[in-house]
């Protein structure tokens, strides 16, 4: 029995551990913790826990005595992970394997600007991947100068913080605010410029922001994972309904190889790009399983968390899935969690 500890992940990774239990020979048994009490993957777990509190160094000495408590033999972190990932080496000590890459790798993808920085012209030579054009900023003065230099070339302005995950600082700044999208309609996430610069002057210095332009195509979200057998990339684009389309672009395929190659993660991993008028430039890396990574998996037919975790325990399982486009959605099902 391989025994599996998930440490509060989202509620779409109901389906990953079920694909993961999916496993031939031994039996994965998984531990779940959790913020949420009653989050719906306890349903999924075979063991249920709450989520450890702590921060920093003290959650770090929390997991390895839970994993000790719980003879935990292979950790899937998500929150925290850089912290879980710079201490590696405390975890191989008791036997507990981690499936997230070397802290280097993953302080670099989290600073969104370094990773920009990665890909950008070098020796003079043209990069594959194709980077927007952005400018940081750790004061208002600062933005408002970006926000110029920007908005002079492209017609909307966006901002994110440099450390952000899932998008949670995303903003689109307009010039202009309308009373009526914001009393009637759903306002989304755009800002009126004057007033996200009084937020900006009411908590500077602030941490490093990213001023961009706003690209209004589709998103693509490629679910990756490297094997001895080859590169696993299952490329997804999203709309605003529920479907998404699984479409094998060879710009975006040679843009994941390039970056795949740049930075050689070992373990699942998600790019993201976006459309600007038909072309694709790369929003970020994140170094986790994606919420979505189920419909990759449902659209090519091949078990991706199954397949990491043998990866993680010295086995390279054989895998195929065909190169077809396709059009893949989801369903609610109700559960009763207790």
């Amino acid at each position: 029995m391989i025994r599996v500890w998930f440490n509060h992940w989202f509620s779409t990774s109901y389906r990953l551990i079920e694909l993961m239990k999916e496993n031939v020979g031994e039996q994965v048994w998984v531990v779940g913790t959790n913020k949420q009490p009653n989050s719906v993957i306890r349903n999924v777990c075979d063991e249920w826990y709450d989520e450890p509190v702590t921060d920093g160094d003290a959650y770090v000495d929390d997991c390895i005595q839970f994993c000790k408590e719980h003879r935990i033999d292979v950790f899937v972190p998500r929150r925290k992970m850089l912290d879980i990932s710079r201490n590696k080496d405390r975890f191989d000590e008791i036997g507990v394997k981690i499936m997230a890459d070397a802290y280097s790798k993953l302080q670099l993808l989290a600073d969104k600007a370094s990773t920009y920085d990665l890909f950008r012209k070098q020796d003079g030579t043209e990069s594959k991947v194709s980077i927007p054009a952005y400018c940081e900023a750790c004061t208002a003065e600062e933005f408002e100068r970006a926000y110029a230099r920007i908005k002079s070339q492209y017609d909307q302005v966006c901002v994110k913080f440099v450390f952000d995950e899932g998008g949670m600082s995303f903003r689109k700044i307009v010039e202009e605010e309308n009373p009526y999208h914001l009393l009637k309609l759903y306002a989304g996430n755009a800002v009126p410029y004057q007033r996200y610069l009084e937020w900006l002057k009411a908590i500077e210095p602030f941490d490093k922001l990213m001023i961009m332009p706003y690209l209004p195509g589709k998103e693509i979200s490629v679910d990756c994972l490297r094997t001895s057998q080859g590169l696993i990339a299952i490329p997804r684009y999203k709309g605003a309904a529920r479907h998404e389309e699984i479409i094998y672009d060879d710009r975006i395929l040679e843009m994941t190889d390039c970056i795949m190659e740049s930075i050689p993660l070992e373990y699942p991993c998600n790019i993201q790009f976006k459309l600007k008028e038909s072309q694709p430039y790369l929003l970020e890396i994140n170094t986790r399983m994606s919420g979505g990574l189920q419909m990759s998996c449902l659209a090519a037919g091949v078990n991706i968390p199954n397949i990491a975790l043998n990866k993680l325990l010295g086995r390279e399982l054989p895998w195929s899935y065909e190169k077809r486009n396709t059009i893949v959605s989801y369903i609610e099902i109700p559960r009763i969690i207790s």
